[in-house]
């Protein structure tokens, strides 16, 4: 969002909080994000002092289980009410929303987290029980325990399921959090019919998305204009030289493509391997060159990256040459990754693109990457929509 998130905004909501943004100018008025906002206020207003009581780790068998499990009877939506899932394009303002969401809601249990770290946790805790536990029958119900224990609202940026491992546990997860009265909030790019679709064993996949229809709300930001597009518009993406000209303007271009949200390290898993992020936010990643070029990543770390990220902020672009061909050819290759998906580019760099590689056998090479690099700051390429 454009200003930070004042404490008294919040006292009455998320949705009275949103008009105020809109009537100070914060944000343009937009029917689509008054729409989520108002759904966000119903879900706010039955989530005041909403503190379930946590299933103990010794009741997550038999009956005991479904002593502590939360009755199905009538006032059932009263005591565990409905989630949400808010889908849309890149840049419909969902992030922001959930933020504001987040940021008034009257739980003391409560945990914003992006879907995908959330499932690296996961994994972890699941790996970590294993091992503590040889030859036991089922981590999912006590690690079901814990993220209960510690979240009884859950709130997940960009859900989506690309990972054949994430896909077999998440059935059996969320029932066991729902089962433990845990209410989620999702913002995704994609509707629950369309997770996973075409992968492998999507068949075994399907009960979970039946679940995730019949728990969560489905609420569809279809109309408004794209923000972070629009943001985007008029902004220099390429800065000469590096320094301390060019590292300000790469930071205000990044709190203004991630409406100032707090910036985290983030970890992609790719093939059993984690790429290290260390600054992200919003879908925007930002990076050293050398810690994209300088060392052995290869074009799968660069599809993950272009694939989770809708722009890439990039400080530090040296000029190229057989010297240090082995970045030159990793940097082609990222280029070429983030051009074919259209993500967009914000960089600084020791000289313009078709100046960077002027020298050597390679240089004829580079000519194409240059070019992509320029079509890169055009607003044509700037306009078009992110390919995940």
């Amino acid at each position: 969002m454009d200003a930070p998130i004042a404490p008294d905004e919040l006292t009455h909501g998320p949705l009275p909080a949103y008009r105020a943004r809109v009537a100070a100018g914060h944000l343009a008025a937009d029917p689509s994000q008054l729409m989520a906002a108002e759904r966000l206020q119903d879900l706010w207003i039955k989530l005041q002092g909403y503190d379930p009581e946590p299933a103990p780790a010794a009741a997550s068998k038999g009956l005991l289980a479904r002593f502590f499990r939360r009755k199905p009877a009538e006032g059932a939506d009263e005591a565990h009410p409905n989630g949400l899932y808010l889908v849309g394009s890149v840049g419909r303002g969902k992030s922001m929303l959930m933020d504001l969401f987040f940021a008034a809601a009257q739980v003391k249990r409560r945990k914003r987290i992006h879907f995908h770290r959330f499932m690296q946790d996961a994994h972890a805790r699941i790996h970590a029980w294993k091992r503590a536990n040889p030859g036991g029958d089922d981590p999912i119900p006590p690690l079901a325990d814990t993220i209960a224990a510690e979240a009884a609202l859950l709130c997940f940026d960009e859900f989506q399921v690309n990972d054949i491992a994430d896909a077999m546990i998440l059935g059996r997860l969320f029932q066991a959090l729902f089962d433990r009265a845990v209410v989620v909030v999702a913002t995704s790019n994609i509707t629950p019919d369309d997770l996973f679709k075409g992968q492998p064993g999507r068949d075994a996949f399907l009960p979970f998305i039946a679940l995730i229809k019949k728990r969560l709300d489905l609420l569809v930001m279809d109309a408004g204009r794209d923000f972070r597009r629009a943001r985007l518009r008029g902004m220099p993406t390429w800065h000469v030289p590096p320094g301390a000209r060019a590292e300000r303007a790469l930071d205000s271009a990044f709190a203004e493509l991630t409406g100032h949200a707090e910036p985290r390290a983030e970890r992609l898993l790719v093939m059993g391997r984690t790429v290290e992020v260390p600054v992200a936010a919003e879908g925007v990643a930002r990076f050293d060159f050398s810690a994209l070029c300088g060392q052995a990543l290869g074009a799968g770390d660069y599809l993950a990256l272009a694939t989770h990220y809708h722009c890439v902020v990039l400080d530090g672009i040296p000029r190229l040459s057989p010297d240090n061909f082995d970045q030159a050819r990793r940097f082609i290759v990222l280029i070429d990754t983030l051009y074919d998906h259209r993500v967009k580019l914000v960089a600084s760099a020791e000289a313009m693109p078709d100046q960077l590689y002027q020298r050597g056998e390679n240089a004829k090479m580079f000519e194409r990457t240059a070019s992509r690099l320029e079509e890169m700051q055009s607003q044509e390429y700037l306009a078009l929509q992110h390919l995940t």
